[in-house]
Order: structure tokens, then sequence, then C-alpha cells
């Protein structure tokens, strides 16, 4: 159900970000406590403002109505991604060589299924991270399809 609505929110979402030149960055559809939540996570170079938010928010809003494809309710919240923004995709993974990643695996690597590091390439659908251990550097190459989650990570 959960991906149904993602799936029609994307579909009614894609032409109002076309028309702004933003792009879509994440669609979270989860439940906390008792209230449902549908979040949307846009972008654009050099960012997003609380503008543009509103629009897309109002935009989409008038389509989700229309359509109806949510029987709870929810509430929507339209927002940039943020400094720990999401890797969703492989051109994600090119376009953020060189900064700061944290991955989760869905099978160990190393006997280790997170890893926090600079992201060095993206090659031949591998993952190389460079990573800390106490003072040592270590390099450990991931296949993308062993990914579980991904997303920026600043480091202090």
């Amino acid at each position: 159900m959960s991906s149904q609505v993602i799936k029609i929110t994307e579909e009614l979402l894609n032409p109002i970000l076309k028309e702004k030149n933003l792009q879509l960055a994440d669609i979270e559809y989860v439940k906390e406590g008792k209230n449902w939540f549908l979040r949307v996570y846009i972008d654009k170079e050099g960012g997003v403002d609380i503008v543009e938010c509103g629009e897309v928010s109002e935009q989409l809003s008038e389509k989700l109505d229309e359509t109806d494809p949510i029987t709870e309710a929810y509430f929507l919240e339209v927002s940039s991604p943020g400094v720990e923004r999401p890797l969703k995709s492989k051109e994600d993974f090119v376009k953020n060589i060189n900064n700061n990643v944290f991955i989760k695996l869905y099978e160990r690597i190393d006997g280790e299924k997170e890893f926090e590091g600079i992201l060095k390439a993206f090659k031949d659908d591998t993952v190389t991270i460079e990573y800390k251990i106490k003072t040592r550097k270590k390099q450990v190459e991931i296949p993308y399809d062993k990914i579980a989650k991904a997303r920026l990570a600043v480091m202090f």
C-alpha cells in the first residue's frame, strides 16, 4: 500500500517539478504514532527555498485531492532533503564523489553492515568508500546491489 502511494505521488509530482525545474530527491509515506505522513523532498542546484516548497505542496495537494489515492488521513510535507540527503540512484553516487557518505548494507562486507566515510569512486556498479579505523585509513568496495540505504553524512 505504501509503495502504491509513493508511485502515484511520484506520477502526480513529476509534471509539477518539471515545470518548475526542480528534482525529486525522495518520497516517504510513513506512520508515526497515530498519524500518517506523506513527505516529499525536492531539490535543485543551489537548493530550494520555502516559497518553492509551498508552491509544490499546494499544487500536489490539489492533484492528490482530485485523484484521492490515500484512504486514511495524512499530513503532506514538502521540503528540501537537507544536508543528509538520501542517495537514491547511481547518478547520485557519481555526483557525490569526494563527499562524506553513510551506507547501510543488506549483508555484511568485512564483517560490517554500515560504513561511513568518503565516497572515492563509483565504477562498474561498485562504490568505493575510504573510512578510518582509529588512525588508519581503509578502503572498501561495495557492490551497488548490496546497498540498502545511502545518504550524505555530516562529519564533525
